[in-house]
């Protein structure tokens, strides 16, 4: 190896390397000794500064650290200012909350509106200055005088509030107010005070004061459906907010903090009491003086007297939120923000609806300690045609049949059954209603007994809670035969079932999903049940029937732009699932809501300890779901599904097929009529006759009275179990279905109607 480098290569290799390592050891000492000479002379330089002693100590290392901490606060606002900022990035954020509709029913027959109409016809120095005053006085003193955030009245507001242990004064700025009501919801979190902050800062800077303060008066929700202090004056006063006076100005002004509270058309007294707290504020202000409003106290304003104006407003929110979502998908290029929407409404069936919520609530609402309820009516193809959001619009603007998620109980196990069809079951296959367990859960029936071998509609008619969870878990072997846990399996097809029904609730996969444990809304599970008697397509649910600019320019239209129906399940499967839910109203728990000489079908449903009791039923021209229960979640009196629910459903459904061609639902043709009495085939044969009334106060049993109850219901179990045992080897499945229906009735009528004190999941 050496002979192959010859030897005066070597020392031209040895003399290369000598010399970089001194080039590299120069430069590393002249760099040293540059910087060492740099920073002489920094020192140097610097020493001029030098600020020794106590002055150090009171100036240079105080105005360090704060510099250190600015620089830190002002990378966590940034930090904290993206979210709000990102509320600006749409080039049209003044326009956005900018939409104004008028709504007409179904016939074209104007029904109220929704939205903020600006009126530019008003500028900001036409307002009477009583009211902008007023408003000044009450919402934000220093308004003219602050950057967006009043620093004083929200320090001024936090003490008083911790004076007074609870909230008393508000700390906003009208800029704050703006800023929520332009970009932001109502939630009282930190995270949208922040955002509410910089968003009013934001705001102070692209505008003025006063178009703050105008956009301000025109945008605020003033209650009753109106926006804007124009809106209000011409809602309250009939008369535009140029010619209030300042009794009105006071009153108007009182509405900003809780216009649902202080609405003088609701609570007059409440609205008096509040502008007598508007004109104090003036005082104090220094805006006005004691003599000055001593009229206005004396001669408080009369407001417009609109109970008797029956504005069906749980609707107009629920259309109103679809049209704003309608209009998102737009163009960009559009700008039309004013239209005559025509909705679905059926004005004689919203009056029903109301009616009969209202009524039943009037007279039992008490006995079964209930105090609200909910309830939507759809035509075959999803146009609603009536809700109820709650009892008092004026009392709650929560809207229960849309936004509230309550369990359905056993109105969800037609889900259930459909899956199972679905999996090669059908209405006279037989299952084991006995002993069950899924882990430590053992589902219960009512009165704690089983039936033995029970057809599906046999279980779907006497409500039975084993057959649904056993189902669930022969789904899932059938579809996944070596699953580990087949009943996990079978929920996720039933879950998929309900999805494709247009239940869009989250549906949590428990163990009691098939009974009817996870939550829906009134809505979804009532527009989800025509996919029955659609043959089996599901629609959309939807209020919005055509759109329209303010000049009458058609824009959208359902039937040509909306979502077809979809084929959910085949037309076979929804006339067998017609035909087992027929017995429901027919022989089973639902007789009260039974039509005559309507084809009729649907399922009661009741929760655990009695907390919600539903009735959802179908026509073959509408559907409609009925719930009542409490806000609070509070157990009602042993309220079932077969009670106040099915009775209104009864009541809203007469009055809905008043005047319309009655059509048969598929699987169950044109329907009978009722006997005489409304009593029952099922009731005739079972023994004495029991005459179908209105729903009264829930009977209040004794010890013995349920004692005896009980003895009976055990009577009958056995009866059954023996009949079975004897039809085992009949060959004709009908017989047995017929004997176990006959002896299925009493159990059922004392589960619907005796309301024992056993609680169970119905």
């Amino acid at each position: 190896m050496r002979q192959i480098i010859p030897p005066h290569w070597k020392q031209r290799i040895r003399n290369f390397f000598l010399d970089l390592d001194a080039r590299i050891d120069s430069s590393l000492f002249s760099s040293a000794k540059g910087i060492r000479e740099l920073y002489e002379r920094y020192s140097t330089f610097m020493d001029r500064f030098y600020v020794g002693r106590w002055k150090r100590w009171v100036f240079i290392e105080p105005l360090s650290e704060a510099a250190t901490l600015g620089l830190g606060g002002l990378i966590v606002m940034l930090a904290l200012a993206i979210p709000a900022f990102r509320e600006t990035a749409d080039e049209d954020w003044l326009k956005k909350s900018d939409l104004a509709v008028s709504f007409l029913d179904r016939y074209g027959n104007p029904i109220g509106s929704r939205g903020i109409k600006h009126n530019d016809s008003i500028p900001l120095e036409d307002f009477p200055d009583v009211l902008i005053k007023a408003t000044l006085a009450t919402e934000d003193r220093r308004f003219y005088d602050h950057f967006g955030i009043d620093i004083a009245g929200t320090a001024r507001a936090l003490v008083t509030n911790a004076q007074a242990g609870g909230v008393r004064q508000g700390g906003s700025s009208i800029t704050q107010q703006l800023a929520k009501n332009l970009f932001l919801s109502n939630e009282r979190t930190i995270e949208r005070k922040v955002n509410e902050a910089f968003l009013a800062i934001w705001l102070e800077w692209r505008l003025t004061k006063n178009e703050i303060l105008k956009l301000y008066l025109d945008r605020a929700y003033m209650g009753g459906g109106t926006f804007g202090v124009d809106g209000a004056a011409h809602f309250y006063f009939n008369k535009s907010a140029r010619d209030v006076t300042l009794a009105e100005a006071a009153m108007l002004a009182g509405l900003f903090k809780a216009p649902t509270k202080y609405a003088p058309h609701i609570n007059l007294p409440a609205a008096r009491a509040r502008a007598n707290v508007v004109l104090d504020n003036l005082v104090d202000a220094g805006f006005m003086t004691e003599g000055q409003v001593f009229g206005a106290r004396r001669n408080p304003a009369f407001a417009v007297d609109r109970r008797d104006e029956a504005s069906p407003n749980y609707y107009l929110d629920y259309a109103f939120d679809e049209m704003r979502k309608l209009v998102d998908t737009f163009p960009k290029s559009y700008t039309e923000r004013v239209f005559v929407v025509r909705t679905a409404i059926d004005a004689n069936v919203q009056k029903a609806a109301e009616d009969a919520v209202e009524n039943q609530l009037r007279q039992f609402g008490r006995d079964y300690h209930a105090t609200q309820a909910a309830t939507v009516v759809a035509d075959l193809d999803g146009g609603i045609r009536a809700m109820v959001g709650g009892r008092d619009y004026g009392a709650s603007q929560f809207n229960r049949a849309t936004d509230a998620y309550r369990q359905p109980g056993s109105s969800f196990k037609p889900y259930v059954y459909t899956a199972a069809l679905l999996n090669g079951y059908t209405p006279n296959s037989i299952v084991v209603d006995g002993p069950v367990c899924i882990g430590n859960w053992c589902p219960q029936n009512y009165g704690h007994s089983y039936s033995g071998s029970v057809t599906l509609t046999q279980a779907i008619t006497r409500s039975i809670n084993v057959v649904p969870v056993k189902l669930s878990i022969e789904i899932g072997r059938r579809d996944q035969p070596k699953a580990p846990n087949p009943a996990k399996v079978g929920r996720g097809k039933i879950v998929e079932v309900a999805r494709r029904f247009g239940i869009k609730a989250p549906l949590p996969d428990t163990p009691s999903l098939p009974i009817g444990s996870d939550e829906v809304t009134v809505l979804e599970h009532a527009v989800a049940y025509a996919t029955f008697p659609n043959r089996g397509k599901a629609v959309t649910p939807h209020a919005v029937l055509e759109v329209r600019t303010g000049a009458g320019d058609l824009v959208w239209r359902w039937d040509r732009d909306g979502p077809k129906p979809r084929q959910a399940i085949p037309a076979s499967v929804a006339a067998d699932m017609a035909g087992m839910m027929s017995h429901v109203v027919s022989e089973g728990t639902a007789r009260r809501a039974a039509l005559d000489g309507i084809p009729t079908a649907g399922k009661t449903g009741t929760t655990n300890a009695y907390r919600d009791a539903w009735f959802v039923g179908y026509t073959g021209n509408f559907t409609c779901a009925v719930w009542y229960g409490n806000d609070d979640y509070s157990p009602t009196n042993r309220m079932t599904g077969g009670s106040l629910p099915a009775q209104t459903w009864h009541d809203i459904m007469l009055v809905a097929h008043q005047g319309v061609e009655v059509r048969e639902i598929p699987g169950i043709g044109m329907g009978q009529k009722l006997p005489p009495q409304h009593v029952s085939n099922a009731q005739a044969n079972a023994g004495p006759k029991v005459l179908e009334t209105k729903p009264g106060p829930p009977p209040i049993l004794t010890k013995r009275g349920a004692d005896i109850l009980v003895r009976v219901e055990k009577l009958l179990d056995d009866a059954a179990k023996t009949v079975n045992k004897s039809s085992a080897a009949d060959a004709n499945p009908a017989r047995s279905s017929s004997s176990n229906s006959a002896l299925a009735f009493p159990q059922n009528y004392a589960e619907e109607n005796a309301n024992a004190s056993a609680p169970r999941k119905n």
